[in-house]
């Protein structure tokens, strides 16, 4: 928000510069940066009128004017303006003036008439990033008199970069306020006069709901001056808060706004029919805005209507049909208070921004609406004139009070600082914060309906801290007091498994929540897309559904600068829809590319295989306890012969493989990293340890060598095994596998190892061949494993 300084003053002038006063704010927790009213000023300029216009002898777009420049006398000055005429006044740059951009105005010839200065547009004075002719000024304004002098030009601009929770100070008064409670000074509010009120033309106003909108106030003024022009003051105090002057009706509501807080909408009075309600939309309703943009009402947003249909979207943007003109002689003012929660996300949801809706959306005083309604009425009689009529206005009388209790204990405790009850007491008053005491050492605080973000003791606890001064806090260690957590013994943090893949040369690395379409089709087709309405670029049109796609550019950024060997892995959340809702799933996965280990003398360099990964994805996944299973199975993204379905105690645990050779090409991968994906749900399981004796007899280890079809996994072979051999079987081992180079073969050779041994005794050589002979049995039958001779 942007605020003149003078304007300021008028409201509280502490006796203090610019920079003490900016200074001031940022300790008090208000960040700004002091801007002046006008980058470049101008110099030699002065309010000149228009006595008399000639056509020029040698050019038909330009005329010779006569110009009334006061104490300068009257200098024939050659424009091309379409809208000079005689009895204009506009800014006169005179012989030797500067103007923004280094120009320099001089006694010069235009097209073979002299030209003794330069009548000047809002642009050539820096006032304005365009204009379509000279800069008019009003009738009232002394010839003569330097341009910079009339219109205070003299000024600061405050550009305040405001909290979310600090909607109370994005006016002329609420900044007031706060410096007036800085330094310890009393407001100098404008005497705003109650309008004498001729007739009884008034709309009925209904609200629907007190919760959307606690208090609407509106009034009718007539015979309205459709030739009236926003005056130059006001124009000005727009232009350094960052506003354009439009009409005089609507620069009326925005600078109610500006300098009290309230947003305000001025309707065409004759475009009204009926009453005036506050009411969600139904579906399929149309409206189209202020900006010309078609909105379809479908999500029960808040209006303002009429009988004939909406008239606006509440508290954001008034519609086009009945809007006020050039031709408007009625006017109805609208000053409500509409709920945070009621507005919140319709600028989101249409793509709209407004003031008024960035107020709103932080809260609005629901006791500023009548005041506005005066202001309003005050300024629209001076400038357009009119008759007054009764105010409207519908909803709570009084808004709901809000108590909050402070100890001055826990203000001790917070601040560090010792400060004293009386001195407690005045800095609160200073916020208009009426203190009730309570038992010894506590109060009860009145909060002020302006401040919404105090409501709890941690909130005054601040305020007291923020007007006390943070600089006269002294920095001490703060003795906190803290309970220690007790980990739990069934759940690992997410360091302790992150810090597993470190240890096992990986790299952690950050990408931001987005990918691109192109990405979002190649690797999770079967999901559907999530689109940003604004994304901040095409790479990052969706949410990410997978951490793939953040990977997968992670490790190309490091591959374009030679890094061919990666091992990368990510942490975060994943989004899908399902059921029209979106569901968020925090996922760690991995890629890895290159040779399997670094360039070394001691062993030669090998590509990474899909065992290498699965081997470092099974001692992540160890310490969870469970039953871990890779099941071979089918994901778009990845090599239907080298990916796998991880299972943990039979539930969905992640996936693990190659990247798919159809993905590689249409993504144009120069090779196919391995890839992992692994649900965190799965990851923090802990596995409890659980006491176990030792044997004190020795094991017996057996080697079987089996002949089966190629399609037999090795899983399906240790189940088969340990499920037929009893309990006298620890472990069971795949040591070789073997498959004929000729690539028709339909069977392999597996080797398994099989430990066998007991607690309590020696097993007996004919005890460990009945097992042997009792798996070969069962893996013969329900796999067609055949021992090999």
């Amino acid at each position: 928000m942007k605020v003149s300084e003078n304007w300021l003053r008028e409201w509280v002038n502490p006796q203090a510069t610019t920079q003490q006063i900016a200074e001031k704010l940022v300790m008090g927790g208000l960040e700004l940066e002091i801007e002046p009213a006008v980058a470049e000023p101008s110099h030699n300029v002065v309010v000149g009128r228009i006595v008399s216009i000639a056509p020029h002898p040698n050019a038909e777009r330009l005329r010779v004017c006569t110009v009334d420049a006061g104490a300068a006398g009257a200098p024939t000055i050659v424009c091309g303006a379409a809208n000079a005429r005689v009895g204009l006044l506009a800014p006169v740059a005179l012989p030797g003036a500067k103007l923004p951009g280094g120009v320099e105005i001089n006694v010069g010839e235009l097209r073979g008439v002299e030209s003794q200065g330069m009548l000047c547009s809002a642009k050539e004075l820096g006032l304005a990033e365009k204009s379509d002719g000279l800069m008019e000024l009003d009738n009232d304004a002394r010839v003569g008199q330097s341009i910079e002098q009339y219109l205070a030009l003299n000024d600061n601009i405050l550009n305040l970069e405001l909290t979310p929770n600090r909607g109370d100070c994005l006016s002329v008064q609420g900044l007031a306020r706060e410096i007036a409670a800085l330094y310890g000074l009393q407001l100098t509010r404008p005497r705003i006069k109650p309008a004498v009120v001729v007739g009884e033309r008034r709309f009925m106003v209904e609200i629907e709901n007190l919760a959307d909108c606690s208090n609407f106030a509106g009034r009718v003024i007539t015979g309205l001056n459709p030739k009236a022009r926003t005056p130059d003051w006001m124009r000005e105090r727009l232009r350094r808060s960052g506003i354009r002057a439009i009409h005089p009706l609507v620069d009326i509501t925005n600078y109610v706004m500006i300098e009290l807080g309230q947003p305000m909408h001025a309707y065409d009075a004759d475009k009204l029919s009926g009453a005036v309600r506050v009411r969600r939309a139904k579906a399929g309703e149309k409206l189209v805005l202020l900006n010309e943009q078609e909105v379809t009402l479908e999500k029960a947003e808040l209006l303002v209507a009429d009988d004939q249909g909406p008239l606006g979207l509440a508290g954001a943007m008034g519609g086009a049909a009945s809007a006020v003109s050039g031709t408007t002689t009625k006017v109805f003012f609208e000053a409500a208070c509409f709920g945070m929660q009621a507005v919140a996300g319709v600028g989101r949801r249409h793509k709209l921004s407004s003031d008024a809706l960035y107020r709103f959306e932080r809260g609005v005083d629901p006791e500023l609406q009548r005041m506005a309604i005066e202001r309003a009425t005050e300024l629209a009689t001076q400038i357009c004139g009119g008759d007054v009529g009764p105010i409207t206005h519908v909803g709570r009388t009084q808004p709901e009070p809000v108590s909050v209790r402070l100890r001055r204990a826990r203000l001790v405790q917070l601040t560090g600082q010792d400060i004293q009850p009386r001195e407690i007491e005045s800095l609160l008053s200073r916020l208009s914060i009426t203190l009730v005491h309570g038992d010894v050492g506590t109060w009860t605080a009145k909060v002020p309906s302006y401040r919404y973000d105090l409501r709890i003791e941690a909130d005054l606890i601040e305020e007291v801290a923020r007007l006390y001064g943070y600089d006269r806090i002294p920095a001490r260690p703060y003795a906190a007091q803290l309970a220690p957590s007790k980990p739990s013994e069934t759940r690992r943090s997410r360091m302790r498994v992150m810090d597993a893949l470190v240890a096992r040369g990986w790299q952690e690395v950050v990408n931001l929540a987005f990918e691109e379409r192109r990405l979002h089709e190649a690797l999770t087709p079967h999901l559907s897309a999530i689109p940003l309405d604004n994304p901040i670029a095409e790479t990052h049109s969706l949410m990410r559904s997978t951490l793939w796609s953040g990977l997968i550019a992670s490790w190309l950024h490091n591959r374009a600068r030679q890094v061919t060997r990666v091992r990368l892995f990510e942490s975060g959340v994943c989004f899908s829809e399902v059921d029209g809702k979106v569901v968020e799933n925090a996922r760690l996965s991995g890629i890895a590319a290159g040779t399997l280990a670094s360039r070394q003398w001691g062993q030669s360099a090998r590509a990474v295989d899909f065992f290498d990964i699965k081997a470092d994805v099974a001692a992540l996944l160890d310490g969870c306890g469970g039953d871990l299973r890779f099941e071979a199975a089918e994901h778009p993204a990845l090599h239907p012969g080298q990916s796998a379905r991880l299972l943990l105690d039979g539930q969905p645990a992640g996936w693990l493989g190659r990247l798919h050779p159809r993905v590689a090409k249409a993504l144009d991968l120069a090779e196919q990293p391995i890839l992992f994906e692994l649900e965190w749900s799965a990851l923090l399981q802990a596995k409890m340890p659980v006491l176990a004796q030792l044997s004190e007899f020795p094991s017996s280890r057996r080697d079987l060598s089996l002949t089966m079809p190629s399609s037999v996994a090795a899983q399906a072979l240790c189940d088969v095994a340990q499920a037929s051999a009893g309990a006298h079987l620890q472990r069971v081992n795949v040591f070789d596998v073997y498959r004929a180079a000729d690539a028709e073969a339909t069977t392999k050779s597996v080797s398994l190892e099989l430990h066998f041994q007991d607690a309590s005794r020696t097993l007996t050589i004919e005890e460990v061949d009945a097992s042997i002979a009792e798996i070969a049995r069962s893996l013969q039958e329900r796999l067609g494993a055949v021992v090999r001779a």
